[in-house]
């Protein structure tokens, strides 16, 4: 199952590792930082959706 928003499509975000105490030829590496997916019941069917989906649905419905 990947990790991804069935609704808006958001993936993951490639960050750097920042550590100020690297020097100049000791290179930093990236990281993946994954997109906050919860479960939730849509029209009787089971989806992953991010929490800006689901925040803005929750605005939506009221």
């Amino acid at each position: 199952m990947s990790r991804v928003c069935e609704i808006c499509g958001r993936s993951y975000h490639k960050a750097n590792i920042v550590n100020k105490l690297r020097g100049k030829y000791n290179r930093a590496g990236s990281k993946r930082q994954l997109v906050n997916l919860q479960w939730k019941i849509i029209d009787g069917k089971k989806v992953r959706i991010c929490t800006k989906c689901l925040k803005s649905q929750s605005k939506t419905q009221k």
